[in-house]
């Protein structure tokens, strides 16, 4: 099965990648609006900076898993070539020219 970023999402993954860090920036920005001092905007700029720590992090972690599915499609496309002599996704034009077949 082909990996891509457009795999359907059960709701928990959905909760912790975009709902967790919008509740944590959206929090901040209330602790600011509830009490406007500057002792709450130092917090409200540390809770800020937690839920987009939160929200970097997946977008890190989803790039690094990304990386991991497409070197396995490389890998299983080098394991085609060495088998059958030509890639997976060559026409079948190159196929015959590469293996000394009359085109």
């Amino acid at each position: 099965m082909k990996w891509t970023m457009h795999e359907p999402s059960s709701p928990t993954l959905i909760l912790v990648r975009y709902v967790l860090p919008a509740v944590v920036v959206v929090g901040g920005i209330l602790a600011v609006i509830i009490s406007p001092s500057l002792t709450s905007l130092e917090g409200a700029a540390g809770i800020v900076g937690a839920g987009l720590s939160i929200w970097l992090l997946n977008v890190l972690y989803r790039m690094g898993v990304k990386g991991d599915h497409e070197r396995d499609a490389e890998q299983d496309a080098r394991a085609f070539f060495d088998a059958h002599g030509y890639w997976p996704d060559e026409p079948a034009g190159k196929r015959r020219a590469r293996r000394g077949e009359p085109a």
